[in-house]
């Protein structure tokens, strides 16, 4: 996946400003700070560090909404989006993919604690068709939220302590009209959040959108994972594949000219939808003359093995994808 050229442009610029030796350390700081993982003070700190992740982590976090936007919006298309709130904003990466998804989206309210996110973020979205209001907000403050058709929170819900972060998922779930979407990294940590918020939501009277076909308890919370005891096998996240750029690859020392962002998300509706059977929560094994495709289904973690033979469904697998919908 691609940033669009004004984007890349506007990253160019703020990344210009930098020798490559000193985006080079603040690109080692922050994956020191992510590897860290839990809640703290936020890890962009200065100019140099928002560069160096503009130039080696927006365009991981953009592909990871820009496919958990999608997957939703495959699934409950009639929820027409025209407003949407972005609770921990950053550089805006949420509303860049949510405005490449949903067609009707007209106006967006971003909420951002950090000034120099806030004047990053304006460049980012200024072409972008839509009226945006950036705000100065910490989100572990109090307070009531306005009301908007899409609430997203994306990697941001983790950073926060507990108590917080609780508060935060009630008061974006009381302001959501029609979706609320939450991201989160994809390691065992975040899922155990995204799960957590999963499970407040079903208890409050939401209507499961994604990734789970079905709101009986998660397959892989309860039994550990596809394989394995609690703790120490899989757990639900998706990936999402990442064209490098040049200083990307130089920053992060890496030859390939791609990398796999791996995220666990959660959409929940006011309305119910209709669910897919299935999702595909693995990559599928494409073999000779079959394709086996493991699944999420309501009765727990399956796998289904499609044949040659059956042409018209054998053609859809080949198609299908890590994280996608799956009917039978």
């Amino acid at each position: 996946m691609q940033l669009r050229r004004e984007l890349l442009a506007v990253i160019e610029q703020e990344t210009a400003r930098f020798e490559r030796a000193q985006l080079a350390r603040a690109t080692a700081e922050l994956t020191e700070r992510y590897k860290r993982e839990g809640p703290g003070s936020p890890a962009i700190g200065s100019e140099v560090h928002r560069a160096a992740y503009l130039a080696v982590r927006l365009p991981a976090t953009y592909a990871a909404a820009c496919h958990v936007f999608r997957q939703v919006h495959a699934v409950a298309s009639q929820l027409e989006i025209k407003s949407m709130l972005d609770l921990g904003a950053g550089p805006g990466t949420a509303l860049l993919a949510a405005r490449a998804v949903f067609p009707a989206l007209e106006r967006a309210t971003l909420l951002e604690a950090d000034v120099g996110w806030l004047k990053t973020g304006r460049l980012l979205t200024a072409t972008l068709a839509v009226e945006t209001q950036w705000l100065q907000h910490d989100l572990r403050a109090p307070g009531d939220l306005a009301p908007h058709d899409l609430v997203v929170i994306s990697y941001a819900l983790g950073e926060l302590p507990q108590a917080a972060g609780e508060s935060l998922l009630r008061r974006a779930w009381q302001c959501a009209t029609k979706l609320l979407v939450i991201v989160e990294p994809g390691t065992m940590r975040g899922f155990a959040g995204i799960n957590a918020a999963r499970s407040w939501l079903l208890a409050n009277g939401a209507n499961l959108v994604g990734p789970c076909p079905h709101e009986n308890a998660c397959p892989m919370a309860a039994a550990g994972g596809i394989s394995g005891p609690p703790g120490r096998g899989d757990w639900c996240h998706f990936a999402q594949r990442v064209e490098r750029s040049s200083l990307h690859r130089s920053l992060k020392g890496g030859s390939l000219g791609h990398e796999d962002e791996k995220f666990s998300y959660v959409a929940a509706a006011r309305e119910p939808v209709a669910l897919p059977q299935a999702r595909i929560v693995r990559h599928p094994g494409r073999h000779s003359g079959h394709i086996q495709l493991t699944l999420c289904t309501a009765e727990g973690i399956a796998m289904r093995t499609i044949a040659k033979s059956r042409k018209q469904t054998y053609k859809e697998a080949r198609k299908a994808d890590w994280g996608d919908a799956w009917n039978d």
